[in-house]
C-alpha cells in the first residue's frame, strides 16, 4: 500500500490563526506574554514543543488553558477550498490517506466532519510521545505503507518528514513562504491544496501511483 500523510491544521483546514489566537489568550491567562507573530511561527508544533521554544520554559497553566481557548474559536474553522476533493481524488487513485497531526484526538472530530471523513486513518499527538518537529507522528502514520509522501504547511512538517525518512510536499496556506518551505527541504511547494489537486497527475503524488 502506498499513501499520503496529510498534516491537518494549515494544510487541509484553515485554523493556524485560530491556534495562534488560542495560544495567545492562554498565555495571557497564565500571566505570560508573547507577540502573536512569534506564536504563529511555532504553530504546527504540539504544545510540548511550542511552549518551551516560545518562552524558554514550561508553562502548565497555559497548556491547560489552550484547549478551552481553542474550543471558543473552533466554530470559525473552515476546510480550504477543494481540500475534500483532493482527499477523495487521492483515495480514488488507490492511495491510503492518513491524517497525521500534532493536534490531540479530542479536537479532531469537528475537523474530520469538515473534511467529510475522507481519510483512511488518523494519527494524532495522543498516539506518540513527542509532537512535530520530532518525527514520531509521521513514523506512526507511515506504519504498514510501502511508500508515502507527507503534505504539510510548516517547516516543522518538513523537518519531521525528513527525520522520518519521508519526502514532503509543502503548501503555503499555513503562513510559511515558498522559500522557507523549500529551504527546509520540501520537495515541491504549492500555493494551496487546490493547485496540488490540479497537478495531481504530473507532480510528486503521481510517482506513488502505478508500478
Amino acid at each position: 500500500m502506498r499513501g499520503l500523510l496529510f498534516d491537518l491544521d494549515g494544510t487541509l483546514v484553515d485554523t493556524n490563526y485560530l491556534h495562534t489566537l488560542a495560544w495567545a489568550r492562554a498565555l495571557r491567562d497564565a500571566g505570560e506574554d508573547a507577540p502573536m507573530n512569534a506564536v504563529h511561527r511555532l504553530v504546527g508544533m504540539g504544545g510540548d514543543q511550542l511552549v518551551p521554544r516560545l518562552l524558554g520554559h514550561e508553562c502548565e497553566e497555559a497548556a491547560a488553558r489552550r484547549p478551552e481557548r481553542y474550543r471558543e474559536l473552533m466554530g470559525d474553522a473552515r476546510p480550504f477550498d477543494r481540500a475534500v476533493e483532493l482527499l477523495r481524488a487521492c483515495r480514488g487513485l488507490g492511495l491510503e490517506v492518513v491524517i497525521a497531526t500534532s493536534a490531540p484526538k479530542d479536537e479532531l472530530e469537528p475537523m474530520m466532519d469538515l473534511l467529510e471523513h475522507q481519510a483512511d486513518r488518523v494519527t494524532s499527538a495522543d498516539d506518540v510521545e513527542r509532537s512535530k518537529p520530532d518525527p514520531d507522528v509521521f513514523v506512526k502514520a507511515n506504519e504498514g505503507l510501502e511508500r508515502a509522501i507527507v503534505v504539510g504547511d510548516s517547516v516543522w512538517d518538513v523537518e519531521a518528514a525528513r527525520a522520518a525518512g519521508l519526502g514532503c510536499i509543502g503548501v503555503e496556506t499555513g503562513g510559511f513562504s515558498r522559500h522557507e518551505l523549500a529551504e527546509a527541504g520540501a520537495m515541491h511547494v504549492y500555493r494551496d491544496v487546490g493547485v496540488l489537486l490540479d497537478q495531481l497527475h504530473v507532480g510528486p503524488i503521481a510517482t506513488l501511483v502505478g508500478p
